[in-house]
């Protein structure tokens, strides 16, 4: 049982390492990332390019990490870098930074030759993640669909209790949660969080709301936890 959990170079510092050894690190990283796209996969939303991009991030650290491995703080922030490029020009949610972040732990054991330390520290997290997934940890107690309410408005139009009497009518409670100006300056988009009497007549409070606000664009989406982006 100990061997398993060997350092596969006898070191965390490697001077130099053998085919073997490479392809090894190699092989265990995908094997790795493959298990973390599993339990990242499991009763989640997620794009083809992410879970591949997730599946390749432990074995890509791992041979960062092994390349650096004379200076291991190096090979930390030089790992940590590019794994987190994609975030740069697209913001990640919450979930999917986590998620990164696991890879990354886990393609560091890999790198430095903990092969089983990096298996066993990803399904520890995987059952930790698809636990609190079932446990709805963080979830509000209150199950009524919260959605967003975005609707956009000319720049004159006072807007401070203009949808008050609509949403009255058609939600159980309401809350501006931000105004935004578009347009070069020449609208407003303000944005609600509600709550809805009776989805049926969801159809009902956009056309009152469009009377109000000259036919401009009004839209309805829900709230989920996983689009809390960091």
């Amino acid at each position: 049982m100990n061997a398993i959990f060997d350092n596969i170079f006898n070191s965390p510092y490697i001077n130099e390492f053998t085919a073997t050894q490479f392809l090894l690190l190699v092989i265990c990283g995908l094997l790795v990332g493959l298990l973390i796209t599993a339990f990242y996969t499991y009763r989640n939303e997620y794009s083809q390019g992410f879970v591949i991009t997730l599946a390749l991030v432990p074995a890509i650290v791992s041979i960062v990490i092994l390349t650096v491995s004379d200076n291991i703080g190096t090979g930390i922030a030089v790992a940590g870098a590019f794994s987190l490029v994609r975030f740069r020009s697209i913001p990640g949610t919450a979930k999917e930074i986590g998620a990164i972040f696991m890879a990354m732990g886990a393609g560091l054991l890999n790198g430095v030759g903990y092969v089983g330390y990096a298996v066993l520290f990803t399904l520890i997290m995987g059952t930790a993640y698809v636990v609190y997934n079932r446990l709805d940890l963080g979830r509000t107690k209150d199950r009524r669909e919260h959605q967003v309410l975005n609707i956009s408005i000319p720049e004159d139009l006072d807007f401070s209790k203009e949808f008050d009497d609509i949403l009255e009518e058609y939600t159980s409670s309401f809350r501006l949660t931000r105004v935004k100006t578009t347009n070069m300056g020449s609208m407003f988009r303000l944005t609600y969080d509600i709550v809805p009497r009776d989805p049926v007549k969801q159809k009902d409070m956009i056309d009152k709301i469009r009377c109000r606000n000259g036919n401009l664009e009004v839209s309805v989406s829900d709230i989920r936890d996983d689009m809390a982006t960091l």
